[in-house]
């Protein structure tokens, strides 16, 4: 005897609503603040420190690009006034010509001014002397800059590999039981130590070589002004 078989067929709609939903998979995403200060309390005193190196860095380029600046401010009708008072005989009135403009030029030449009728060897080391002054004022707190350039990529350094010591440290009290996302979090969270010490130290790198060539600038203007109001000496008023 056959018995026919039944078929039901079910709309595609219903046998797939019929099967158990897969779940939503959500990835989560980090901020670039969340990812710096997530290592632990040594990750986040490295951040720290890198946090304050950084507005170090930023008050010591401002501080000394603005006086490099004031510095290099020279009109360039000083050395001419210079000239002319002197070859009239009025020391005064070049003396407060370089008191107003209040430059290290001006006050090298303020001092040579002040030993006029000494021997030409004297005025010479007195403004070389003045001159060694004026440019150790320019340089004031550049050295913590060049620290900072050095310094900064080393300190990340060694929040890495403190990251990766207690990263390793967990997968040994994890025994069997270690996950690759174990190890692969505790190595990027590290790493973030790293990229942080270089670009600090990369930025006080390009900070402090543009702040000495600055600082060149106004060597030589100062050099070049001295050698000029020398040679005035040497001729006949």
């Amino acid at each position: 005897m056959n018995v026919p078989f039944l078929q039901i067929e079910m709309p595609a709609e219903a046998a797939t609503s019929a099967l158990p939903a897969e779940p939503v998979v959500t990835e989560k995403t980090m901020t670039i603040i969340d990812l710096m200060f997530s290592g632990g309390i040594g990750g986040q005193l490295i951040m720290g420190s890198m946090l304050a190196l950084s507005v170090l860095m930023v008050y010591l380029f401002v501080d000394r690009y603005l006086a490099i600046q004031r510095a290099n401010k020279l009109d360039d009708k000083f050395m001419r006034d210079i000239k002319d008072f002197i070859a009239a005989g009025n020391m005064q009135s070049a003396l407060n010509t370089c008191e107003r403009s209040d430059t290290p030029v001006a006050r090298m030449i303020g001092k040579g001014i002040k030993r006029i009728g000494k021997p030409l060897q004297d005025i010479s080391a007195s403004i070389e002397n003045q001159g060694k002054l004026e440019i150790q004022q320019l340089e004031r707190n550049m050295p913590y800059l060049a620290t900072i350039a050095g310094g900064a990529p080393m300190l990340g350094f060694l929040g890495t590999v403190i990251g990766m010591i207690l990263s390793f440290r967990e997968m040994a009290n994890a025994g069997a039981g270690v996950q690759v996302d174990m190890l692969a979090e505790g190595i990027y969270v590290a790493l973030t130590t790293t990229v942080a010490g270089l670009i600090v130290g990369i930025i006080a790198y390009f900070a402090y070589n543009y702040l000495v060539m600055r600082v060149e600038s106004v060597i030589y203007k100062m050099e070049v002004s001295a050698t000029e109001f020398l040679d005035l000496l040497h001729e006949p008023l």
